[in-house]
């Protein structure tokens, strides 16, 4: 499979809507109102359609804290709410919950930003997120 670089992505892995991914990437590359912006690069490459959380783990060990999926729910869902994944390996006795999360786009910055400089901790974002598991803001 293809490789992906040592940065943090915004991996799209559902092929089914390409207007719908458009709209995605420009949105996920669109500062917020204070000029925060998310320091993903998209990718748009067949070869990781249907991309598991599993699988970008084991392709990103080195570089970001954590990476992006566009999936079928976040390029179907009217809020595109996009999977935000711990992609760090664990250090021995790192026992912290680091399930993926949703995040609407216009929150991936504080996402992105907050875990990579380690600013705050992934349960700040999970603990904020609503009872269907998106974060839409603290």
């Amino acid at each position: 499979m293809t490789a992906l670089p040592s940065i943090p992505v915004l991996v799209r892995t559902w092929f089914g809507d390409d207007g719908a991914w458009a709209a995605l990437a420009e949105e996920a590359r669109t500062p917020s109102e204070d000029g925060f912006l998310a320091n993903v690069t998209p990718v748009s490459d067949p070869a990781f359609e249907g991309l598991s959380v599993a699988a970008l783990r084991e392709k990103q060990t080195a570089g970001p804290i954590v990476s992006f999926l566009a999936d079928e729910k976040t390029l179907t869902d009217a809020e595109r709410p996009i999977l935000a994944v711990w992609v760090l390996p664990r250090r021995d006795g790192d026992e912290r919950d680091l399930e993926p999360f949703r995040v609407v786009p216009a929150e991936l910055w504080s996402v992105e930003n907050n875990i990579n400089l380690a600013n705050m901790d992934w349960a700040d974002f999970t603990r904020s997120a609503g009872a269907d598991g998106v974060f839409r803001g603290f």
